[in-house]
């Protein structure tokens, strides 16, 4: 990304960004809300166009490349997937081979193969027979990283891929998304909300602030009190992670609540 600038309307989002992602990189997109993590994601997807400046992937400008050529070697993972039909997990993760199938063509045995692929690396075995509306959430998110591996992309987005899930799968996606990048040298951006967990998986964050980035490099470059306090407008204290050789973000309350409160006793309180 060269200079680039977007905005929705009159509403400028992303002012003179430069971003460089290599082969093999593992990029954490962080900043607050609205600062254009997600917006940037659709830049270098091409779903949206730069008011200004240049984007190139692997020589292509994304937004002006056909959609098939730009999908056979990108895929996104969204925040929210909805399929409004019953379709099996299986069926849903072949929905990721669209891009190399020709039209009312049938899925060949290299089709088959990919998607069964996929599903075995996203730790989605045991589901390919169910339904995926009958799915718990962090199901789900495994059946759609599955069907973005059926791609088999050089360049796997994703936007917030812990949102709304709990610690036990926040953890299992993440750690999927680092077996990927060690084992497969698949190219990972993906946008993080929760600082620590980007920390701990990410060796490269971005943080983005007033429509630019302040900030790009090790989490223990980027994650600074005077950084992270000038991003999110929140005093913080970092400090070392117990169990890691990264920083750990906490955050000091503006009015912390009593840590000792005084129960009443009786049955009257139960």
């Amino acid at each position: 990304m060269r200079d680039v600038s977007f905005s929705y309307g009159n509403g400028l989002v992303l002012a003179d960004v430069n971003l460089a992602v290599s082969p093999g990189d593992m990029v954490a997109l962080i900043g607050p809300n609205g600062s254009g993590k997600s917006t940037l994601l659709k830049l270098i997807g091409g779903v949206l166009r730069p008011r200004e400046g240049r984007i190139q992937l692997h020589g292509l400008d994304p937004a002006r490349s056909k959609r098939r050529l730009v999908a056979s070697k990108v895929a996104v993972v969204p925040q929210q997937f909805h399929m409004p039909f019953a379709f099996t997990v299986e069926e849903v993760v072949m929905l990721g081979r669209t891009p190399f199938l020709g039209f009312l063509s049938d899925a060949s045995k290299q089709d088959v193969d990919a998607v069964r692929s996929a599903i075995d690396v996203a730790g989605a075995t045991s589901l390919g027979k169910r339904y995926f509306n009958e799915l718990s959430g962090g199901e789900r998110q495994k059946v759609v990283l599955a069907m973005a591996l059926a791609q088999q992309p050089q360049l796997l987005l994703l936007d917030e891929p812990t949102a709304h899930l709990d610690i036990t799968h926040q953890i299992e996606i993440l750690q999927l998304l680092a077996e990927l990048n060690n084992q497969h040298h698949t190219t990972i951006i993906a946008a993080i909300h929760d600082l620590n967990l980007a920390a701990m998986y990410f060796q490269r964050l971005v943080l983005l602030h007033g429509g630019g980035v302040i900030a790009d490099g090790t989490p223990s470059h980027v994650l600074t009190s005077d950084l992270v306090a000038r991003a999110y407008s929140a005093q913080v204290h970092v400090m070392q992670h117990p169990l890691a050789a990264v920083p750990y973000v906490i955050a000091i309350p503006g009015n912390p609540p009593s840590l000792t409160r005084s129960v009443p006793d009786g049955p009257d309180h139960l």
